[in-house]
């Protein structure tokens, strides 16, 4: 079977040859390791540096080289695209408050820890009124902001399963998380507005994205915390769910796969999330106690799922803790299909290199079908 066709079983709930696996992202350490060269993919704060510098073609470029190249070296079955910054981007630097702290022009603080090796996080959030929040008419899309997309699908494209990061709107936290779960009590025309505005925006860029060759779209929003959802079951209800399902309608008419990522327990709301159409679930939280054997018995047949092994194992397990991991997920997450091993999120900056690769090496040894663990 090709990677896509492996994919596409899975996600069919087939059996395909062997269990498929992948990653949303590969940060730049793992990246750089594989490939042996510097790469601005993922490479958090010097991808900064290089778009406030104005080198944004010479970022694409090393996407467009470093993606496909990591995608072969490691033999991986799916590839994440998404929109890059169009041609001529070159905002300057920012004003900082200070060191790794700076403001954007909407007046939101920006904070990144180079401890932790993450993305930058808004620490502040300029003031927003419902008056504020506008409903585009249209959303465009330029050429150049596909560049990477197409090269992709042109190198790729045929035998890969090519996943649409970037279009989901149904969470935007306008304002910032705190200000937006308050205003589902306090302003619920105001979350409705937000939540309408970004929808038409992701559901426009994902239909792009379909039209350009994509095979599923990724909805990337997280719901959950460790504990639970972010907000109760019924506000999800009421706010999230009919965006959701809008987005799976939508991106499912024009012919593509849905997976939905999110962070956290997300037990509470997760039958809801498949009634609005969700195919595939993906950073399954180990932690958070989202354990694929029970995910099985519950959604099988009906949820594809997308995890196997905790991030927190993969920083600080041994290869042997993470072989472990991966052998439990295919033992009771693969019979019948349904299952891609990936990580509990993304392959982060922390993560031990030889870990990831006893990862990809258990895969293949014990995800053969049919599964004889």
């Amino acid at each position: 079977m090709t990677p896509k066709e492996r994919v596409i079983a899975a996600l069919e709930h087939r059996q395909p040859d062997r269990v498929p696996t992948g990653e949303i992202g590969i940060d730049f350490p793992t990246t750089e390791r594989v490939l042996g060269r510097k790469t601005l993919y993922r490479a958090k704060w010097t991808t900064y540096m290089a778009l406030w510098e104005g080198r944004r073609d010479e970022y694409v470029e090393s996407c467009k080289r470093d993606i496909v190249d990591l995608i072969k070296a490691l033999e991986l079955d799916y590839v994440p695209v998404f929109l890059v910054p169009r041609k001529g981007y070159a905002p300057g630097m920012p004003e900082f408050v200070e060191e790794y702290t700076w403001r954007e022009k909407n007046g939101a603080v920006m904070k990144f820890s180079p401890e932790s090796g993450g993305h930058a996080i808004a620490i502040s959030h300029p003031e927003v009124s419902l008056d504020d929040i506008v409903v585009p008419e249209k959303t465009e899309v330029e050429d150049s902001q596909l560049e990477l997309v197409r090269h992709i699908i042109k190198e790729l494209g045929e035998t890969h399963f090519i996943l649409g990061r970037g279009a989901d709107g149904t969470y935007p936290c306008t304002g910032g998380i705190t200000n937006f779960l308050m205003k589902m009590i306090t302003e619920p025309e105001f979350v409705r507005k937000a939540i309408q505005a970004r929808t038409k925006r992701a559901i426009a860029v994902g239909q792009v994205l379909i039209e350009e060759g994509c095979d599923g779209i990724l909805m990337g929003s997280d719901y959950a915390y460790v504990s639970g959802p972010m907000m109760s079951p019924e506000h999800f209800k009421k706010f999230i769910y009919p965006a959701l399902k809008e987005h799976c309608d939508q991106f499912h008419r024009a012919g593509a796969f849905v997976i939905k990522h999110t962070d956290g327990n997300t037990w509470q709301i997760l039958d809801m999330m498949l009634d609005a159409g969700i195919d595939g679930y993906q950073a399954i939280e180990l932690n958070a106690g989202m354990d694929i054997k029970r995910l099985k018995e519950k959604y099988g047949g009906r949820l594809c799922l997308f995890g196997g092994v905790d991030c927190a194992t993969l920083v600080a397990g041994s290869a042997e803790d993470v072989r472990e991991e991966v052998r439990y997920a295919i033992k009771y997450g693969a019979p019948g299909g349904g299952l891609v091993i990936t990580s509990g999120n993304t392959i982060m900056a922390g993560v031990k290199y030889e870990n990831y690769m006893a990862m990809l090496d258990e895969v293949r040894k014990s995800g053969q079908y049919p599964i004889r663990l």
